[in-house]
């Protein structure tokens, strides 16, 4: 049994992380057969790529999935711990499976992802959650086969949670749950330690992929006619950090645009590593995607400052308005968080002004939620539940005013569109995203999806377009 250990997942060693390929054990390969499973995903695209992987092993050793975890004899949570609410969700689930396992005796149940690094979580399901059968964390993904034949074995409840990250393991075998857009790992890990995010607790440190494991993957991508692909980072931006080479994000994003896949995504980016020559590499390229997700989390200094954020208000907003000045039609969206302790109406007021300055396409915002041993959750929480509350409503009323005004700017332009698929809001007709990632919903068939149309706005809402194919 391996335990987490939030003083060794702090720690920053110098040691090069070595590659390896994945191999799957001959006597894995049927003990699932005959056998169901359900996973359940939680939090982000890294998350979402993880449980990509983490079906395509569990088929590699026989299992066959369904889409009702009641009907399945394996049940997974992917979990993530980025928020409270995530964290409530999947001890939830884990309730409702608890009763599951009182009918179904013979079910397995499994807990994975960035929950499975907390020192507290596991030590919750050890106590309190005995007929979980087996945990795992971030670091050893690949072990999942392994895992379930001890299990299948033995039948005692198995922990396998690395807090100092293993080596970079490639070629796992991956189920991708699109077949025109794909998610594309090139590091893991953070070493920014921001006081309030988790993140470098259970993701460990910045590991970049090689660019030849990172090439090759996209350019069989291409090959299968996939027409997108998003780079995926805990922090995009510091690819290349951690080599002895000069080899960085704007030299990467150009070698992956020149594969002349048709759409090239990133995220999440930092704005202390977001570089004049990204910039330059993303404005020279028309298939990198004019649309960047550019986290601010405050409009005060003073409160970045205590976030451990590394920029000011002003450095942000310069490079802001670089971006805007650089890179034609280009389209940013942010993260902010309101709340956090220490937060005075003056400094929310910065925020708002801030907002009413960047006039975002988009914004993610979030209450302040306190993580278990991060040095934010040690300081005094001086905000009440009250305050928090009507911030994000006056925070959400001046984001949603300039989504409806960006999205009006667009009524009666075409834009290109990659379409997704048939509606499922009870609405005839199709939908799919622009090049600047808003959803546009037309009238068309379903023979279009995976393809790059031209799409004619139509009208404006605050969180969609509406449109016509233009031929």
């Amino acid at each position: 049994m391996i335990l987490p250990d939030y003083k060794e997942a702090k720690k920053r060693g110098k040691e090069k992380v070595i590659r390896e390929d994945y191999e799957l054990d001959n006597e894995f390969k049927q003990i699932g057969k005959g056998k169901t499973y359900f996973v359940k995903t939680y939090g982000c695209q890294m998350n979402e790529h993880d449980s990509e992987n983490i079906k395509a092993m569990l088929e590699e050793i026989g299992f066959t999935e369904v889409d009702d975890y009641e009907k399945a004899d394996l049940v997974l949570l992917n979990t993530c711990s980025i928020r409270e609410n995530a964290h409530n969700k999947a001890f939830g689930m884990l309730g409702r499976l608890k009763h599951l396992k009182d009918e179904k005796k013979n079910l397995i149940i499994g807990v994975c992802g960035c929950m499975a690094q907390e020192e507290g979580v596991v030590d919750e399901i050890l106590h309190k959650h005995k007929y979980v059968n087996f945990v795992f964390g971030t670091h050893n993904l690949h072990r999942l086969p392994y895992l379930i034949n001890e299990n299948l074995k033995t039948n005692k409840q198995a922990i396998e949670v690395y807090s100092k990250e293993g080596n970079l393991i490639e070629g796992m075998p991956v189920k991708r749950q699109n077949n025109y857009k794909a998610y594309v790992n090139i590091i893991y890990g953070c070493d920014k330690f921001c006081t309030y995010c988790i993140v470098p607790y259970t993701r460990g440190k910045q590991r970049s992929r090689s660019k030849e494991d990172i090439l090759k993957e996209v350019e069989e991508l291409v090959k299968d006619g996939y027409q997108e692909v998003t780079l995926l980072g805990q922090n995009v931006n510091a690819y290349g950090k951690d080599f002895d080479y000069p080899y960085s994000m704007e030299n990467l994003l150009e070698d992956v645009a020149k594969t002349n896949i048709p759409r090239v995504r990133f995220m999440t980016s930092h704005p202390w590593d977001f570089t004049d020559k990204m910039i330059e590499v993303i404005a020279k390229y028309p298939n990198i995607m004019p649309s960047i997700h550019l986290p601010v989390q405050s409009g005060s200094s003073r409160i970045l400052k205590l976030m451990g954020r590394r920029y000011t208000k002003e450095s942000y907003l310069e490079l802001f308005h670089k971006i805007k000045d650089t890179i034609p039609n280009v389209a940013i969206s942010t993260d902010i968080i309101v709340g956090f302790p220490g937060e005075t109406e003056e400094d929310f007021e910065e925020t708002l002004s801030l907002a009413e300055e960047c006039k975002y396409d988009n914004a993610f915002t979030f209450i302040y939620s306190p993580r278990e041993n991060t040095p934010a959750a040690k300081l005094e929480d001086n905000v009440t539940l009250e305050e928090k509350e009507d911030r994000l409503h006056r925070l959400n009323a001046v984001v949603n005013k300039y989504f409806l005004e960006n999205n009006e700017k667009l009524v009666g332009k075409t834009v290109k569109v990659l379409v997704e698929g048939v509606n499922t809001n009870g609405k005839d007709g199709m939908y799919g995203y622009t090049d600047t990632m808003k959803l546009i919903n037309f009238d068309g068939c379903s023979n279009l999806t995976g393809k790059i149309i031209n799409v004619k706005v139509t009208s404006a809402k605050t969180w969609s377009l509406d449109g016509e194919i233009d031929e």
